[in-house]
């Protein structure tokens, strides 16, 4: 990891960002938390299956269409209770 000042990242950035490839650097500033520069790997967002998918659950919960376990309902009971009535 390396920690650059403001003024020094500005000076090289090409240098820092191709640096960030491999490692972490931390550009500090006065009175201000540090910013953090790294690369980003594809595998760090999610896919478009994954977002929709994330979506129809948000939709479903602002529907009311969720499920509640019973008092003293077992996590087994439960799950084994939404798959009954084909929900799952």
């Amino acid at each position: 990891m390396q920690i650059v000042t403001t003024r020094e990242f500005r000076a090289n950035q090409k240098k820092y960002f191709e640096m960030a490839e491999t490692e972490t650097i931390l550009v500090s500033r006065r009175n201000a938390a540090p910013i953090m520069v790294c690369a980003v790997r594809e595998g760090d967002f999610p896919s478009k299956e994954e977002l929709a998918a994330i979506q129809r659950g948000i939709d479903d919960v602002r529907n009311g269409n969720t499920f509640r376990m019973a008092k003293n309902e077992s996590l087994d009971d439960f799950l084994n209770r939404i798959e009954d009535e084909g929900n799952v």
